[in-house]
C-alpha cells in the first residue's frame, strides 16, 4: 500500500509533468486577454492555480489538450469579469508592440491580426483561438460547450468579421 505522502508526490510530479508540455499553450490563451490591468503573470498564475485544484478530479473522459483550454479560457474569462473597471474589449496594444519587431512582415502581419481578435467579443476570441491552434471542429465545440454546426457557423462569422475589420483599417 502507498504512503499519503507518496501518492501526492507521484500526482504532483505528474502535475507538473503535464504543465510543463503544455506550458506554451497556456502562456498563449493568457497572453491573448491581458490588458494593461490585467497582467500574463497574473492569468498564468491564476490558471495554474487552477488547474491545480481540477487536477486530482480528471477524469481522462477528454483529451489532456482539451481540459487544459476549456480551464485555461475559463480562468482567463473569469478572472476578466472580476475586474468591475475594466471595459469589454480588452486590449493588446501595449503587450503586443514591446513583443513583436516591425521588421519582420509576418510578425507585423500577427500583431494586426491579434488587435483585431482582440476586438473581438470574449467568446469569439476563444474560438478564434482554437483555431489558430488548428484544433479541430470538434474540439472547440467540445472546449466551448458549442454545437458542431455552431463552432461551424460563428467561425465563419468571425473571419468575415475580421476581413471586414482588416478592410476598415486599410482604408
Amino acid at each position: 500500500m502507498h504512503s499519503k505522502s507518496t501518492i501526492s508526490d507521484r500526482l504532483e510530479q505528474e502535475f507538473l509533468s503535464t504543465i510543463k508540455e503544455y506550458e506554451r499553450v497556456i502562456y498563449k490563451v493568457c497572453y491573448l486577454y491581458t490588458t494593461p490591468h490585467i497582467t500574463l503573470s497574473d492569468l498564468y498564475q491564476e490558471t495554474i492555480i487552477n488547474l491545480w485544484r481540477a487536477y486530482p478530479k480528471f477524469r481522462h473522459e477528454c483529451k489532456i489538450s482539451t481540459w487544459i483550454y476549456r480551464i485555461a479560457l475559463n480562468t482567463c474569462i473569469s478572472f476578466i469579469r472580476k475586474q468591475k473597471n475594466i471595459p469589454e474589449i480588452v486590449t493588446l496594444t501595449h503587450e503586443v508592440n514591446s513583443i513583436m519587431e516591425e521588421q519582420d512582415a509576418l510578425q507585423s502581419m500577427l500583431k494586426e491580426l491579434y488587435l483585431l481578435i482582440n476586438r473581438l467579443g470574449q467568446l469569439d476570441k476563444s474560438i478564434i483561438l482554437l483555431y489558430l491552434e488548428e484544433k479541430s471542429y470538434e474540439e472547440i465545440a467540445e472546449i466551448t460547450g458549442l454545437t458542431l454546426t455552431n463552432v461551424a457557423t460563428k467561425l465563419s462569422r468571425i473571419k468575415d468579421k475580421l476581413r471586414k475589420m482588416k478592410n476598415e483599417n486599410d482604408k
